[in-house]
């Protein structure tokens, strides 16, 4: 039973805190995550998330910025949004620190200059990570394929403009399965999601009529259909 009175002072104990980011984007066909090698202990050589320690006068989101300028150009980010927050004790061998980590997007036609000791991976294929930072991973990928149902997030991953069959592609890459182009079309323009412009691509070799040129109708973060699932084939046909 609690012995403290109304007015005592309260002390709260001082932790170390550092933000992450979890950079997803598509890559040659794959969905990615930006890491960083790390070059010294703990986790020698292994790969990490960008981040760091936030200052005391600092917010999170300035203090991710700020640590993610140092390994991509936050300008490309076309999205940002907290992710979740790690208090596991042990989950730093050095000494107990707070983790607050934070999904960032970048368009697939973005091509950042990146430092020697920074690369894109596949989500589903990882090599070991430091910490705990690949259940940040987790979190980030199961965020951005929930949203893709819900919300025109899509923006984030896509160029200023696109064919309906490249944008499918980046849709298949992020969400892992594959999707009809026809039913994605009829689902995106029914909720007002993407528009045709008056432009349209080149044939390809195969020729064929021209493809019709879309464009996100907004490209910041909107809710489209709060009860909209999209779910993989199989598991769309055993309901």
């Amino acid at each position: 039973m609690s012995t403290a009175k109304k007015g005592d002072p309260v002390n709260f104990p001082s932790y170390p805190h550092e933000v992450l980011a979890v950079v997803l984007s598509v890559r040659d066909d794959h969905l990615c995550v930006l890491l960083w090698r790390r070059a010294r202990s703990p986790y020698e050589d292994r790969w990490a998330l960008p981040g760091g320690g936030v200052e005391p006068t600092e917010r999170l989101r300035e203090a991710i910025t700020g640590h993610l300028a140092a390994k991509v150009d936050v300008r490309g980010v076309a999205h940002l949004e907290q992710l979740a927050t790690h208090s596991a004790i042990d989950r730093d061998p050095r000494a107990r620190v707070l983790a607050t980590a934070y999904l960032g997007l970048v368009p697939s036609d973005v091509r950042p200059n990146l430092p020697d000791d920074t690369a894109w991976h596949p989500v589903d294929d990882l090599p070991p990570t430091a910490f705990d930072h690949h259940f940040f991973i987790e979190a980030a990928v199961g965020r951005l394929r929930a949203k893709l149902s819900y919300t025109n997030i899509g923006f984030a991953l896509a160029p200023p403009e696109f064919t309906i069959a490249e944008l499918r592609d980046l849709f298949r890459a992020a969400l892992g399965y594959e999707l009809g182009a026809t039913n994605l079309t009829r689902v995106l323009t029914r909720r007002h999601v993407i528009d045709p412009t008056d432009r349209t691509a080149r044939p390809g070799q195969a020729g064929g009529r021209p493809a019709t040129v879309y464009k996100f109708a907004a490209r910041e973060l909107t809710v489209t259909d709060p009860f909209a699932v999209l779910r993989p084939p199989a598991e769309r046909a055993t309901r």
